[in-house]
């Protein structure tokens, strides 16, 4: 009998029953939540115009308006080059720069408690394979140089990133500070390309144009570096 119960427990140790690593009902009711939310953000897109409210503020609420835009529209899966371009026709260069790259942190941040929050539970024990494995470790090891060269990317989805890093082990602070300096690049030339947008062949826009596709090399070749090397 006690030899039955020896095996029952070994077999039970090696061989975990495969609910264990289902999300429980409470972990899918939030992940069903964050879902809602994300889809009413995009859907309400519908309902009103970005663009028209950033023209229609003015006076002293004219930058908070802006902000908030901003950072609704991240979560809302607007394209941040088009929010950046509209910051510089809106504010220009000087303003436009420190507006989109706020906008962009806050966006980031609420997305990150939102995914962090309502999806993480439910989506972790669905992060298998191997390049889901190494993503993972990677974000969770090596957080604030992940998500730096991940925003220094200009191609990657800005949404997409956020709730990468949610699901995954990074911390909140490197998270943080990685996108707000990796965002600084490629907002500053899309800004800069915005406010210079009336005269395209002035350097200005010449240079924001070069730094993007510099930017995009640089990073190609980052995540080409720091790929997986095979042993033997």
């Amino acid at each position: 009998m006690s030899t039955g119960s020896a095996e029952s427990t070994g077999t039970a140790g090696t061989r975990p029953h495969p609910s264990a690593r289902r999300p429980h009902r409470g972990a899918l009711l939030r992940l069903g939540a964050l879902l809602a939310v994300l889809a009413a953000a995009a859907a309400s897109l519908l309902l009103w115009d970005p663009s028209a409210v950033l023209s229609a503020a003015a006076g002293p609420w004219r930058m908070p308006i802006a902000l908030s835009v901003y950072a609704f529209g991240t979560v809302a899966f607007l394209p941040r080059p088009a929010l950046n371009a509209g910051m510089g026709v809106l504010f220009g260069s000087l303003w436009g720069v420190p507006l989109a790259v706020a906008g962009s942190a806050v966006g980031a941040a609420v997305a990150f408690a939102l995914g962090r929050g309502l999806g993480r539970e439910a989506l972790r024990p669905l992060v298998r394979g191997k390049v889901l494995t190494e993503i993972d470790r990677r974000l969770s090891e090596q957080g604030f140089r992940s998500v730096l060269l991940v925003r220094l990317f200009p191609g990657a989805p800005f949404q997409a990133g956020n709730f990468a890093c949610a699901f995954s082990g990074v911390r909140f602070w490197p998270y943080l500070a990685g996108t707000v300096l990796g965002v600084v690049p490629t907002t500053a030339a899309y800004v800069v390309a915005g406010a210079s947008a009336g005269s395209p062949t002035s350097p200005a826009f010449l240079v924001s144009a070069a730094v993007i596709a510099a930017m995009c090399v640089f990073s190609a070749l980052s995540l080409w570096r720091a790929r997986p090397r095979r042993s033997g």
